[in-house]
């Protein structure tokens, strides 16, 4: 099984970034899939989460800016990240709950400069 996340980079604030989290070799069936981001020298935070059936959350400081949405077929999860701001910068981690089972992958780093 692999949770592989894409996307990460650099941009100046006020740009977009699109990340992917993509499962495979798993076939059985997920309910919910997290995004985490962990800046240097503090603690990961939750930063958003979509369930199997559509439902969404947010933290609130993404709230407006950061769209969670998935490809079922793909088996992918997508977070598209707009109007960035440099307290974004931080490594963003994927979380796959799926049944019996969790994922962690191993991240992708998101740098905002002002």
């Amino acid at each position: 099984v692999q949770l592989v996340e894409s996307g990460g980079g650099s941009v100046q604030a006020g740009g977009s970034l699109r990340l992917s989290c993509a499962l495979s070799g798993w076939s059985g069936g997920c309910v919910e899939a997290d995004w985490y981001r962990q800046a240097p020298g503090k603690q990961r935070e939750f930063v958003s989460r979509i369930r199997d059936d559509g439902l969404t959350s947010y933290e609130d400081s993404v709230k407006g800016r950061f769209t969670i949405s998935q490809d079922n077929a793909k088996n992918t999860v997508y977070l598209q990240m707009d109007s960035l701001k440099p307290e974004d910068t931080a490594m963003y981690i994927c979380k796959r709950h799926c049944y019996g089972k969790n994922f962690w992958g191993q991240g992708t780093q998101v740098t905002v400069s002002s």
